[in-house]
């Protein structure tokens, strides 16, 4: 019977409940990473982002053909206010701003990484 409970082959000690499911638990933190690259460009923008040290907001929208300027704009203040891209503006005129990955940005790459491993692993079923 144990072996078919998946959680139970996570390499973890066992745990309270609260540890999972509590306010702070794990099902919190991961529902907030997931919330963080939710959206339908964020993860290309990580990705563009990952590939370049950095970008220019016009290099952005001419690799991702169909994005519009606004969605660009949002979610790229969005993915600032998460943490994971910097924005550098060099005060210039004609202004000149540029993205980069935070530290943060770069640390959730492997996890990307992972999932796209995982994905390529157990491929969907037609």
């Amino acid at each position: 019977m144990l072996d078919t409970i998946t959680h139970l082959k996570v390499p973890v000690g066992q745990e309270e409940r609260s540890v999972c499911l509590g306010p702070d638990g794990s099902v919190a933190h991961v529902t907030r990473v997931l919330k963080m690259i939710s959206g339908r460009w964020k993860l290309p923008i990580l990705f563009r982002l990952f590939a370049e040290p950095s970008m220019r907001t016009l290099q952005l929208k001419r690799d991702m053909p169909g994005i519009s300027q606004k969605m660009l704009t949002q979610h790229l203040r969005e993915l600032e206010q998460d943490g994971l891209v910097e924005r550098r503006d060099f005060g210039e005129q004609p202004p000149r701003v540029e993205y980069r990955l935070t530290e943060a940005g770069r640390a959730l790459m492997p996890v990307l990484m992972a999932t796209r491993e995982f994905s390529r692993d157990y491929p969907a079923e037609e």
